[in-house]
This record gives C-alpha cells, structure tokens and sequence, in this order.
C-alpha cells in the first residue's frame, strides 16, 4: 500500500502497512519466532502442544469417517514447527495420511520460505487465499493467525461513534486521532448490532471474512475449525491493541515495521458471527483445559520415563508454561467450529 499522498489512515490500514508492507512490513521482513524472536508460540515451547494438535486432528478424522480425501489446512503456520511435529506424527498412520491433503495458507513470503525450508521432502502445497481448496472434508488449524489480523476500533463518546486513524505524516510524532462514524450504515453493512451495550468496539474486517468463509466450507463440504488464540469471553469489548519487540510490550505507534501489533480476539463476537451463518455448533474452552483433556499430562508422563532428572524437569517447566492459569492456559482459549450434526467434543469435555 502506498501512503505518500495520505498521511490519514484507519487503524486497521495502518497496522496492515506496518505488519506487511513490501518494504518495510514487519512479516514480510523479519522471522519474528523461535530464541531469537520477538515472542515464542506454543509449537516452539514444546513439542507437546502439537502432538496434542496431532491427536486431536487424527481423532476428528476418525469421527468425519476417515474419508479417504479430505483437506488439512493450516492458517499462518509461523516457522512451521508445529506443522513439522503433525506430519512426524501422522506418519505413525499411514491410512490417515494417505488421505490427507496438507495445505498452509501463509501471506507472508519470508515465512513461506522459512516454512518450505523447515518442511522440505513433505508434501505440502501452500496457499494465499482458500479459493482454491478443492470442496472436501476439511480441518482448519489456526494457531495465533486471528491476532495478527488488522482491525478497526470504534469509540463511544456522547452518543456518538467515532472511528480511530493514525497520522502518520511528520514520521516522529505519529499519533491517534478519532472521526465520526456512521455506525448504523456499518451495522447494516455487517448484518449485526455490534454496537449493542458496548462503548468501545474492535472489529477486523479481514478477519471476519476469514472466519464466515472458512465457516462456510465447513458447512457446506463438513469438517471443523480448531482455532487457539489469546483472547476473552466477555461480551462487552476492550482495548487490547498491543505492540511487542525483542519479548517485550513496545508502543504500537513507534518502531514501525519493527513491532509485531496484535490484539486479543473477542471469542463472544466470533460466536455470534458464526451463529448467524447457521447449520454450525461452537465450543469454547481455556487452553488448559483442552489440552489436559486431549491428554497432555498422560504424554508428558510417557517421553520423560528414563529420563535424566535435568531433562524430566526441563518437559515439564514446558508443559506448566502450556497450561498453567497464570500463564498460557489461561491467556489462551480455545474453539471450535464444527457441522451441527458432527458429534465431536475431544478436548472440549465439560
């Protein structure tokens, strides 16, 4: 996107010009994953995390049937590490991936190089948009891709709504600033009353536009979402735009193409969407929970046997950053989209 000639942007314009701008966005230039990162995914904690990804995709398949065709698809595979650990573990059976098609969708072509670096000798296509995933059964993973998706923010103030821009035209004072917004017009636009009962609104419009298609294919072809983001319940909607570099909370307005900008999803408005599509159930969950109830701990148990105490100590400090409350087990929640016919609840067990 070029900015010379306008210097107002929206929001979700220009966190899209910072993370991926072909000059000088932040995924296009930097791998931001891994020790030497800005922050560390759960793949790249533990190799736990995606063998319990493996076991549930394997289960869901066996539940769909075991149809002899079917897609997998990963939305923002990162490094590809987890996509590395599903594919050592679905290799243990053959008539699953035999039957699989394994697609990751990434719009970043550093990563995608990364990715086809780390992944090379495994059958994997890579996408940039879903237009062209065939009509199958299809699972979509996505692990932290809904919080780096662009979004807009809306302000209540005296009964009027406001639509949060970004100056960006003297490069050393960037800075917020707000403009009034026709929320009536957006909301039929949208088909929904997001602004019922709120006095702050975030909303991503790629965002949501990623979910009602990816839901769509579920309805029409079966199949499921397992989506693992930071986020919350609440109903009612609050800041959460952040900035992180170098493992630490940066300011979002400052070192651009320099910072990943991430916000955390409103689980409670992705329900809703995905309500109005229809024909669709949604579960929700904390990471904690749904992984100790894919089996985590049972795992954790069988790779330590005869293990050095060191390294014993060292599966499980990872497996407590995983689930423990007061760090990702908590933070990060848990859903699932499915066919409301598909009697499918590993992980999501009350």
């Amino acid at each position: 996107m070029k900015i010379k000639k306008k210097y107002k942007l929206p929001l979700d314009k220009f966190i899209d010009y910072c993370l991926y701008n072909k000059q000088k966005g932040y995924y296009i230039n930097n791998n931001p994953f891994g020790k030497k990162g800005d922050f560390t995914t759960a793949p790249n904690i533990s190799r736990l995390f995606s063998e319990m990804i493996a076991i549930w995709i394997l289960s869901f398949w066996q539940n769909l049937g075991c149809p002899k065709n079917f897609n997998l698809v990963e939305l923002g595979a990162g490094n590809a590490e987890m996509m590395k650990i599903l594919i050592e573990s679905f290799r243990k059976f053959p008539n699953f991936l035999s039957s699989c098609n394994i697609f990751i969708l990434e719009k970043s072509p550093l990563l995608t190089k990364i990715q086809k670096k780390n992944l090379k000798g495994n059958k994997v296509i890579w996408l940039t948009n879903l237009k062209k995933l065939k009509k199958k059964p299809t699972i979509f993973i996505a692990n932290e891709f809904f919080d780096a998706i662009p979004i807009k923010q809306f302000i209540k103030l005296n009964n009027s709504w406001f639509e949060r821009f970004v100056s960006i035209k003297n490069k050393e004072n960037v800075f917020f600033f707000d403009k009034k917004f026709n929320m009536e017009k957006f909301e039929k636009k949208i088909k929904y009353q997001i602004s019922s009962k709120q006095n702050f609104i975030e909303y991503s419009e790629e965002g949501v536009k990623y979910l009602s298609n990816i839901s769509n294919i579920i309805k029409k072809n079966k199949g499921g979402l397992l989506l693992i983001d930071y986020g919350y319940f609440e109903r009612k909607m609050k800041n959460t735009l952040q900035a992180i570099s170098n493992q630490k909370y940066s300011n979002v307005l400052k070192n651009i193409g320099h910072s990943d900008i991430t916000h955390n999803i409103n689980y409670n408005l992705f329900k809703k969407i995905i309500q109005n599509i229809g024909g669709l159930k949604v579960k929700t969950t904390t990471q904690r929970n749904f992984l100790i109830k894919v089996g985590i701990k049972q795992r954790a148990e069988i790779i330590s046997k005869n293990l050095t105490f060191l390294k014993k100590a060292d599966i499980y400090y990872r497996l407590e950053r995983l689930i423990n409350i007061n760090q990702m087990g908590s933070l990060f929640k848990v859903m699932l989209v499915k066919n409301k016919n598909i009697r499918f609840n590993l992980g999501f067990q009350k």
